[in-house]
């Protein structure tokens, strides 16, 4: 674990000084939000339902494999949709990203959402636009999928689904620069959903939570995707588990429940990988994430593997979503 999540999840005597600050982000982040309900900023409202997955704590929740399973259970219930995404990394601008996109152009989420989903994906520093340039260019598209947008308040939308970690919850339940959160856990009262990755079903104020969890176990070479291969093909040799998401420790678990003996190697969240960070692992077998895959592609070794994963939730979680876009946008649902 990062010194930064020694700090966020416990309570030292440092966070006397910071807590302050804390409670300025806090007030900061309270007015912004109220500048948006009560009209003094403009709320920007799509012609087509939009639903927006986020969290309020900083890090990896579990955000991005939860758009792609939202992606395919709205495809199997006859929606065709689209995903706009800010593209932490990239350059801010509008842009369409595809599965070939340079993810220090566009990030690596949305190279990683537009190559396992195959729809279109947009982004931009304003979701806004890129929402609109999506639609513009996409009129098939009949619902939008905002990938981290809970905070993105000028984007109008149906409906909310904040994720959470688990493992590590709410940290110490203070907000940035003392504790890890965006916004207060009093947040939660606003959203439709909150999906619980891991770990314990945790408590919140949310009107209805749903447990997720992340499944996959076969390894797909990074030089040649047609080869893959299980676990047990390198249960007698030590691998380096390569990860630079916001919380390594859960994929590092993931590998030594695949009966893996694995050398833990974290990097920071969106490490923009090179061919020098993999010099020292020799000839080793090396898996990854899929998320930091997209990042090392233009110089995958024959030993590098990487384990793309899926997540597993309820399905009454789509009809919920299903049934609030129907409610609220005064359209039927397919």
């Amino acid at each position: 674990m990062r010194v930064i999540e020694h700090f966020w999840y416990r309570v030292r005597p440092a966070h006397l000084i910071l807590f302050p600050l804390s409670l300025l982000f806090r007030a900061v982040a309270a007015l912004r939000r109220h500048a948006f309900d009560a009209g003094w900023l403009r709320r920007h409202r799509m012609p087509v339902p939009v639903v927006v997955i986020g969290n309020i704590s900083v890090g990896g929740t579990g955000k991005t494999p939860l758009v792609l399973w939202l992606v395919q259970w709205l495809r199997a219930h006859g929606m065709h949709p689209g995903i706009v995404s800010r593209g932490h990394g990239g350059r801010g601008m509008v842009q369409a990203v595809t599965a070939g996109s340079d993810p220090g152009t566009a990030g690596d989420e949305p190279v990683l959402l537009a190559t396992r989903t195959a729809c279109p994906v947009w982004i931009g520093r304003r979701r806004v636009d890129a929402a609109r340039a999506l639609l513009a260019q996409h009129p098939q598209v009949d619902v939008l999928v905002s990938d981290d947008g809970l905070q993105h308040y000028a984007l109008a939308r149906d409906v909310e689904v904040a994720v959470v970690d688990g493992e590590r919850g709410f940290g110490n339940g203070m907000l940035l620069p003392a504790g890890p959160l965006r916004e207060p856990c009093s947040r939660l009262r606003r959203v439709d959903a909150v999906v619980v990755n891991g770990g314990e079903q945790r408590k919140t104020p949310a009107p209805a939570h749903f447990p997720m969890r992340l499944v996959g176990s076969r390894l797909i070479n990074l030089r040649d995707p047609a080869l893959d291969t299980t676990p047990d093909a390198l249960a007698q040799r030590t691998v380096f588990a390569v990860a630079g998401i916001g919380n390594p420790e859960r994929f590092f678990a993931h590998l030594r429940g695949l009966g893996l003996r694995i050398r833990p190697q974290p990097f920071p969240d969106h490490h923009p990988f090179v061919a020098g960070d993999f010099d020292a692992f020799g000839d080793e077998p090396v898996v990854m994430t899929q998320k930091d895959a997209v990042k090392c592609r233009s110089f995958a070794r024959e030993n590098h593997w990487y384990l793309p994963v899926d997540a597993q939730v309820d399905d009454a979680l789509g009809q919920r979503i299903l049934d609030t876009i129907e409610a609220r946008h005064g359209r039927q649902a397919p």
